[in-house]
């Protein structure tokens, strides 16, 4: 029984290893496509975003779309460093369609999420979670997203959940944002999904 046990152990954890799945390969953008003429590169095994001449909008998206997952990924912001994480969501040229989990200077709602033409802002963090925030240091931010539902967390700190019945009937791909201004430059790593 004890054997039984021990290999079902085994087993589970196998299986749920594999259901991890890397979406940067930390060589190259192999898996996605740019929107916009931002800046996306890859330099010492990290995925950059920076702004270019045209200082617009500019989007990163999966060319896999991805309906119910928990995402891992972890960011550093230099300069303004004001970005963002789509979800269920789907681009033509710099038009973006879907849910943005913020990703911003302190005192901007990271973490909070935003629909783009659309509502607008949908949820906000409360104010004293901004401190979850290392501006200038590595990051680490999960998404939660199942049906209707989304949670965010920042560095272990769950900043929003929220219910929306039009984020449940989303479609689409993860996309990374730079917004438009310039002067961004925000760093990644560490991109990880796992289907549920």
């Amino acid at each position: 029984m004890k054997k039984l046990l021990v290999l079902s152990a085994v087993l589970f954890a196998s299986f749920t290893f594999a259901q991890k799945e890397k979406l940067f390969n930390g060589k190259n953008l192999d898996g996605w496509t740019v929107y916009g003429t931002e800046k996306w590169y890859v330099e010492d095994g990290l995925l950059i975003c920076e702004s270019g001449p045209d200082k617009g909008y500019g989007y990163l998206a999966t060319d896999k779309h991805y309906k119910d997952f928990e995402l891992n990924v972890e960011f550093k912001q230099e300069a303004n460093g004001n970005s963002g994480v789509f979800i269920r969501s789907t681009i033509e040229g710099t038009k973006i369609t879907g849910w943005q989990v913020e990703v911003a200077p302190p005192g901007h709602d990271t973490g909070g999420v935003y629909e783009s033409y659309g509502r607008g802002w949908l949820i906000k963090p409360d104010a004293e979670k901004d401190k979850a925030l290392k501006m200038g240091k590595w990051n680490k931010m999960k998404i939660r997203v199942e049906g209707d539902k989304i949670t965010s967390w920042l560095n272990g700190t769950e900043m929003i959940t929220f219910t929306d019945e039009k984020i449940g009937a989303g479609e689409g791909s993860v996309a990374l944002q730079i917004h438009d201004g310039g002067g961004i430059k925000v760093k990644w790593r560490n991109l990880k999904i796992e289907q549920l």
